[in-house]
């Protein structure tokens, strides 16, 4: 199942060097692990709800082990402090939904277990 590094960065004023040569360097560290960016800190064209003032990055991986073995492989790890040292911010790894999912049954999926 397809899953997601999401990261919510908030930009400092002006992009030091060393986040660019981490922006330069990032795609080497992904390829591995088949990740791809989705989104990359592109600005938030319509919030339609709450306030927005971060950089969205999404990037997908073939599965979560992969997503882990990304984030946690050597490669990566020598990067995060150029991108730490200069903004700050939330990254999560989580998992997509199977082919097919639906809200729907979901909710009453929930809505059983709360009447149980």
């Amino acid at each position: 199942m397809t899953a997601y590094a999401l990261g919510n960065l908030r930009r400092p004023a002006r992009l030091d060097d060393e986040v660019l040569t981490y922006m330069e360097r990032v795609q080497a560290t992904l390829d591995p692990f088949g990740g791809r960016f989705l989104v990359h800190g592109a600005p938030a064209r319509e919030v339609r709800e709450g306030t927005w003032d971060a950089a969205l990055v999404v990037i997908a991986f073939p599965s979560l082990d992969h997503a882990r073995d990304w984030y946690d492989s050597e490669a990566y790890q020598r990067l995060i402090p150029m991108r730490t040292r200069h903004m700050t911010g939330d990254v999560l790894l989580i998992d997509g939904v199977a082919p097919g999912y639906e809200a729907a049954a979901t909710a009453a999926a929930l809505r059983a277990a709360q009447a149980a």
